[in-house]
């Protein structure tokens, strides 16, 4: 293979296992939003859009405001990370992504740090709330547009629906020879385990598990930059 052919690969310079380790984030982010900040979701968007559909046909007990902040600043993380991504030269993705789980860190600490004393009953948090869904909610949709350019089937971090179907409709039982079932499997237990995680701890505070959430992007991003300086050399 040639000189200008090899320039013109990307290199996503993600492994699975960052991506997984992202996957569970997710689960620990949207346990924290669902159980503690009014029944919203921060990471799937889906969610939300449904939740708002209840309310809508008269459904109670919903957040709409909550639901509607976390799409809107979602978006804005989206937005943010739709602009990273148009910077980004081809060869250069798995650093972009270093970027984007640094930036994610920091809104995770930063959340981390307006919840402490966040505890049950969560609802005479009000303030509290709306700020934890902005900060999670913005952090979430960044990392959604970058993972989502890098294109890595099966392994999205955020969502499981097309990972669940492709995990059925491709397996042995459907005449299939179970393409990359290592990982999907890997995929579903790890946003398992997050949300089991993060449910668990809620019961120290809001604070604990977006602090974990911020230490394990911080050490993805790190572990992320080594791999890129690594390929560097």
């Amino acid at each position: 293979m040639s000189e200008v052919q090899q320039a013109k690969l990307p290199s996503t310079g993600a492994p699975p296992s960052i991506l997984l380790s992202m996957t569970a984030v997710t689960g620990i982010v949207d346990a924290v939003s669902f159980l503690a900040l009014g029944h919203v979701f921060t990471a799937n968007m889906t969610g939300n859009v449904i939740f708002l559909g209840f309310a809508i046909g008269g459904a109670s007990g919903l957040s709409v405001s909550g639901s509607l902040m976390a799409l809107i600043c979602f978006a804005v993380g989206a937005l943010i990370g739709g602009w990273m991504m148009r910077r980004m030269i081809p060869q250069d993705s798995g650093a972009t992504l270093v970027r984007a789980l640094v930036i994610e860190t920091m809104f995770f600490f930063v959340a981390a740090a307006v919840s402490i004393g966040f505890t049950a009953p969560y609802a005479v948090h009000r303030q509290k709330i709306f700020s934890v869904i902005a900060l999670t909610a913005v952090a979430m949709g960044l990392r959604n547009s970058v993972v989502r350019k890098l294109a890595i089937p099966d392994l999205t971090t955020t969502v499981l629906t097309l990972t669940i179907a492709g995990f059925a409709a491709d397996s042995s039982l459907a005449g299939g020879d179970n393409p990359h079932w290592q990982r999907r499997g890997g995929a579903i237990l790890a946003i398992l385990v997050g949300a089991a995680a993060g449910a668990a701890l809620l019961r120290y505070s809001v604070c604990v598990p977006l602090l974990v959430c911020g230490l394990m992007s911080g050490i993805c991003a790190l572990t992320q930059r080594h791999l890129e300086s690594k390929r560097s050399l």
